[in-house]
């Protein structure tokens, strides 16, 4: 029976670049002498580091425990000690370094004591906890901590899809996996079918892919349907596979969970069985070597390897002037090959100036629709460009900036050559700055508010305080009566009354009996003005003046 198919909007058809990384199969890298495995692999906190340096670790040891709510654990992928936690260089546009452990590998690959995992008889958030201790994140490139999507929503949900479609050029980890693991992604679809208690499963996978898909249906058992899809880039994206196999179009802002779809990576299907059945943590993926080599291939790769050996065993040719973490459509390239692989990476691109020959000079835009016609998100690239080139931030937002996936299908098919996506990358940077600034200086404003009003507040009190105070007083000594005995002044105050008076009087009387000195033999008019000084000082204290004895 035919599966119906539905389509989405936009879309380019690359070329794939695909045969030449299928031809061999999955080869295991050798083992590093030091593996750097950054604590921050997944959307969400960071993992608190769980080790000191000089610690022995076990291979699969939890090295970081999951923090927050939205977090997943980080693994020893191999037995060694640890050498250091420090920051080191990320596989990142930025090259900005992060909190990583640094083993140093003995080649012992001693694990830890492991065995399966009763799940069918573990409570739903016990297993959910499991799978987050086993550090499983989405492994489509988003590295969404799996736990969290497998929590069944207010509306239930009726169908899982795994996403196999791997449309972008050159990456064929996917692919791989596929035919030589499909039981175990079927055991893994499986897993999760139940725990979401859905009623069907749909495994997508692109019809350039006929070995994959053979080998999928091979193993696919009841409830399981294996679709070829069209191959159609982007149709690897949620959203735009999504709508392919049911129909249904997730509108911005919503989630597949409001519909009742739920929607995974055909590795972390793999992942999942892995953790279950074999309690092995996430510490390794299929990464896909490509581009400018010698070698092109899928390795398996443990978490923490340096990009430079993973890249050396794919033989890069003397004119690689690039290295890219990813696809020519959506990848970007790394700043520095020091960089260790992380659970996000899927592919290591080798680059050259013949086979990814710098873009052509930038023209001015024509607004001739191209990009409009052909982008899967159904919005207008060319309005959003104008918008980012004048810092209208406001009218980016408005129309619909932050449903872009940046796929790179404007870009592609661009006629001035214009980097659309670069553009819009910086415009949402731009958004994202600002909103961190305004939550700043909004969270300084609040604080300085609260201040003032806990100032105020503290001297209403205050006043209320003293004004009830006075008024207790002012009650209390209106309704208390003065006694006979209270009125009275005591023979003792009476006493000390007469006292002070004589001593007043005896200060008087002395002061008025000394007499200045040095006036003898004055003048005559000295002595008249002397005397009219004390007659005006006699008459202000009312008193009579004694005239001077006459020598």
């Amino acid at each position: 029976m035919l599966h119906k198919l539905f389509t989405f909007h936009g879309g380019v058809r690359p070329d794939s670049r695909k045969s030449d990384s299928t031809q061999a199969p999955i080869a295991a890298l050798p083992l590093p002498a030091e593996l750097v495995v950054p604590l921050h692999q997944s959307i969400g906190g960071t993992p608190r580091p769980l080790v000191r340096v000089g610690d022995r670790v076990l291979k699969g040891e939890r090295i970081g425990a999951a923090e927050g709510a939205v977090s997943a654990a980080v693994h020893a992928p191999t037995s060694g000690i640890v050498k250091a936690i420090e920051p080191r260089t990320m596989p990142h546009p930025s090259g900005l370094p992060a909190s990583c452990v640094v083993i140093e590998t003995d080649g012992e690959e001693r694990w830890i004591e492991r065995e399966p995992v009763p799940w069918k008889s573990m409570k739903g958030d016990e297993l959910r906890d499991f799978l987050r201790d086993t550090g499983i994140v989405g492994l489509g490139g988003a590295t969404f901590p799996s736990h969290i999507k497998l929590r069944p929503g207010a509306k239930p949900t009726h169908t899982l899809v795994l996403n196999g479609a791997e449309c972008e050029p050159f990456i064929t980890c996917d692919d791989l996996l596929m035919r030589e693991r499909a039981g175990e992604i079927i055991r893994g679809a499986g897993i999760m079918a139940q725990m979401l208690a859905v009623e069907r499963v749909l495994i997508g996978v692109e019809d350039n892919k006929p070995d994959a898909i053979a080998a999928m249906r091979a193993a696919a058992g009841d409830g399981i349907e294996v679709v070829a899809i069209p191959t159609l880039y982007p149709a690897g994206g949620e959203k735009q596979l999504l709508r392919v196999l049911t129909g249904v179009e997730v509108p911005a802002g919503r989630r597949p969970l409001d519909f009742g779809l739920q929607c995974f990576n055909v590795g972390t299907a793999y992942r999942v069985a892995r953790a279950i059945d074999q309690a092995e943590p996430l510490i390794s993926r299929v990464v896909t070597v490509a581009g400018n080599v010698d070698r092109p291939g899928n390795f398996e790769v443990l978490i923490g390897t340096p990009i430079d050996a993973l890249l050396a065993a794919g033989r890069p040719r003397p004119d690689t002037d690039r290295v890219l973490m990813g696809g020519p459509m959506m990848g970007f390239a790394l700043p520095s090959t020091a960089a260790p692989v992380v659970k996000a990476t899927n592919c290591v691109l080798a680059g050259s100036p013949s086979l990814l020959p710098p873009p052509p000079p930038e023209m001015a835009c024509i607004r001739c629709g191209t990009c409009a016609a052909h982008c899967p998100a159904d919005l207008q690239p060319f309005e959003l460009y104008w918008f980012g080139r004048s810092h209208n931030f406001g009218k980016a937002q408005e129309y619909h900036l932050f449903d872009c996936i940046e796929c790179g299908c404007c870009s592609y098919v661009c006629p001035s050559h214009i980097p659309l996506v670069d553009y819009f990358r910086f415009t949402k940077g731009e958004i994202w700055a600002r909103e961190r600034e305004k939550a700043a200086a909004d969270l300084a404003r609040e604080r300085f508010e609260a201040r003032n009003e806990r100032q105020e507040r503290e001297k209403r009190e205050k006043a209320e305080r003293l004004a009830a105070k006075a008024e207790a007083t002012r009650k209390k000594l209106a309704t208390t009566e003065p006694t006979g005995e209270a009125a009275a002044a005591s023979p003792a105050e009476e006493a000390k009354k007469a006292l002070i008076a004589a001593a007043l009087e005896r200060a008087k009387q002395q002061k008025s009996s000394v007499k200045p000195r040095n006036t003898d033999n004055l003048p005559a008019d000295k002595q008249a003005e002397i005397d009219q000084i004390e007659a005006r000082r006699a008459g202000a204290e009312g008193r009579t003046v004694e005239p001077p004895e006459t020598p």
